[in-house]
């Protein structure tokens, strides 16, 4: 026979769905806090990439002699100094290949050293494709497939996962931080890890995600 339930397994069953809905709820407001505080952040290898937006941008402009689909990631200042390279690398397309591709690539590391400019960042040349962050490569697909909620879900479960796993090692070293100096300080380590991962999320919960020089 089954043993029968009592109040206090079921008050603990109830508290711990309750505990994994919680902790799914603050990571989400988490996670949306993170996507709002992005212009706050510093801006990483993305647009400097073969196969980020700017350059995708770029290559279509050049293949539809069309300057105005580049123009929205300078500025207006800026204006005028693309759009006459743009001019004397089109002209260029139908000649020389090799003399081209030499043309072309200078056109659109010029391009994106401006964009660049504009976020604040240093430009260190183009990165060849596949070099971005995945989570950068997941956030693209999200906007080109319209589906924010599987990338929160992705995110949920890493960043629950990371934050779990960080958790545990602190809980497992602090039963033996006291056999050793070396024990001691493998349990610092963990701990600091662990706190500053939790005061970072904090931090920007606190602090918000307004827009920042970079």
């Amino acid at each position: 026979m089954k043993a029968k339930k009592t109040n206090s397994d079921v008050k603990r069953s109830g508290n711990s769905q309750i505990g994994k809905r919680n902790v799914r709820t603050i990571l989400s407001v988490m996670l949306t806090v993170l996507f709002m505080a992005a212009g706050s952040l510093p801006a990483f290898a993305h647009c400097d990439s073969y196969a980020g937006p700017t350059v995708k941008d770029a290559l279509k402009a050049l293949e539809t002699n069309n300057v105005n689909l580049v123009l929205k990631w300078i500025d207006k200042k800026q204006e005028g100094e693309i759009t006459s390279l743009f001019k004397k690398t089109y002209s260029l397309r139908n000649g020389d290949k090799e003399v081209y591709a030499i043309v072309e690539k200078h056109f659109l590391e010029t391009l994106v050293r401006l964009h660049r400019e504009t976020e604040g960042a240093p430009f260190t040349g183009l990165k060849p494709a596949g070099s971005t962050k995945k989570i950068v490569q997941l956030s693209d697909n999200a906007l080109k497939n319209e589906d924010i909620d599987g990338l929160l879900e992705k995110l949920n479960s890493h960043i629950g996962t990371s934050l779990r796993k960080k958790y545990e090692k602190v809980v497992a070293l602090d039963k033996v931080k006291d056999q050793s100096v070396e024990k001691g300080r493998e349990y610092v380590a963990a701990y600091v890890d662990y706190t500053h991962s939790i005061e970072a999320l904090h931090d920007i919960l606190e602090h918000g995600g307004g827009h920042h020089a970079h």
